[in-house]
């Protein structure tokens, strides 16, 4: 039953091909961004880049997981993602495989999101982000227009490493 299964509870490979199983974050805050670099929210990067440095000593984990679902806004290989984010916005946090975000091939974890936030809560774009607690549950999330650099999102990351 969802209800039963934590964010924890999901896997994925990361850009270079190994395994990532989330349960290596169980105990961490995470936040989860699904991405692509040729969307006019790319520059978030930056942002959530610098929120991952000044936070990853609190044990915070940022996610980036590259999509291209929306408008075709992802369309390089894994090679190609990771040296964009790289010499674009220096990207040091990690990165899944590029997957389905949306619809019924999306990866399993964001159904669970799906059914843990509401309908409202599903990307309906790049650079929807997702607060994972400490727990594993989904805390809240952000759409798109909430920059890494808001009080609101600020706000947010706090509470969540406090959690």
């Amino acid at each position: 039953m969802a209800k039963d299964k934590t964010a924890f509870d999901f896997e994925f490979q990361s850009l270079k091909g190994k395994p990532m199983p989330l349960k290596e974050f169980a105990g961490k805050p995470v936040i989860i961004v699904n991405t692509a670099s040729k969307c006019g929210f790319t520059p978030q990067y930056k942002g959530l880049e610098d929120v991952w440095r000044r936070h990853k000593a609190d044990g915070l984990v940022m996610l980036g997981v590259p999509s291209n679902d929306f408008a075709g806004q992802e369309p390089g290989d894994a090679m190609e993602i990771a040296e964009f984010c790289e010499v674009n916005f220096g990207v040091d946090f990690p990165l899944t495989e590029k997957v389905h975000v949306k619809g019924a091939e999306a990866h399993p974890l964001f159904h669970w999101i799906g059914k843990e936030g509401g309908f409202l809560a599903k990307p309906r774009w790049n650079f929807y982000k997702y607060f994972i607690g400490r727990d594993g549950r989904l805390k809240t999330w952000f759409s798109s227009v909430t920059t890494p650099d808001s009080a609101k999102f600020q706000s947010a990351v706090s509470n969540l490493i406090k959690g």
